[in-house]
């Protein structure tokens, strides 16, 4: 007699509480897609319902340069703010993370397996804000990249410039300042945090 698979969820799982963090944290993780490279529009979750709400078009015409969502059951806390000069805070959502594949993806809400390489410093009105950058785990192109000096200059310029200009308003400042890349094992120190954060802020 067929058996149901272990664990099984009778009702959706809220992404940010209810999906792991990863198989194995902070070094490969769990991304929860928000958006995608063919989005103009920007989506974020809806923190009580689990659905993506519509946040903005986007003003721009700059695309994502890669798949944006977030990590599971992490915080953007006093811990993950503490590790960017300047912040005052961490910004409050879950820790957003970058994912590069060769493959076009246009689907968004799907989970993808991700091998962190490094991250981007971000701060937005005062608040820590990092951009996790990870490879698809079994991608068939990026798979080998393991740090993200590996990376094309000009891929990591056009995420830092994406998120320079995903806020900007003609004529007024952007609240976005993004000060530096940083290598994997400091990417590595803010997911740890940010695990932390989460346990403090809504437990196991």
């Amino acid at each position: 007699m067929p058996q149901f698979p272990s664990p099984f969820y009778r009702w959706r799982p809220h992404p940010w509480h209810g999906l792991e963090s990863g198989p194995e944290p902070p070094r490969r993780v769990h991304a929860y897609i928000e958006i995608t490279p063919f989005d103009f529009v920007k989506y974020e979750l809806d923190k009580e319902t689990g659905y993506l709400r519509v946040d903005r078009p986007q003003r721009t015409s700059s695309q994502p340069p890669s798949l944006y969502g977030f990590i599971p059951r992490t915080y953007c806390g006093n811990r993950v703010g503490a590790l960017t000069e300047g912040a005052k805070r961490g910004d409050g959502d879950p820790l957003d993370v970058c994912v590069i594949s060769e493959r076009p993806i246009s689907r968004c809400e799907v989970i993808v397996n991700a091998r962190v390489i490094g991250g981007l410093q971000m701060l937005d009105n005062e608040e820590a804000d990092d951009k996790i950058l990870a490879v698809l785990e079994n991608d068939n192109l990026w798979a080998g990249i393991e740090e993200i000096g590996q990376l094309p200059e000009i891929f990591v310029e056009r995420i830092s410039h994406y998120f320079q200009t995903y806020k900007m308003v003609p004529g007024k400042k952007t609240p976005v300042f993004i000060s530096s890349a940083y290598d994997r094992g400091h990417a590595e120190q803010v997911i740890q945090a940010s695990i932390e954060d989460y346990r403090e802020t809504f437990g196991e």
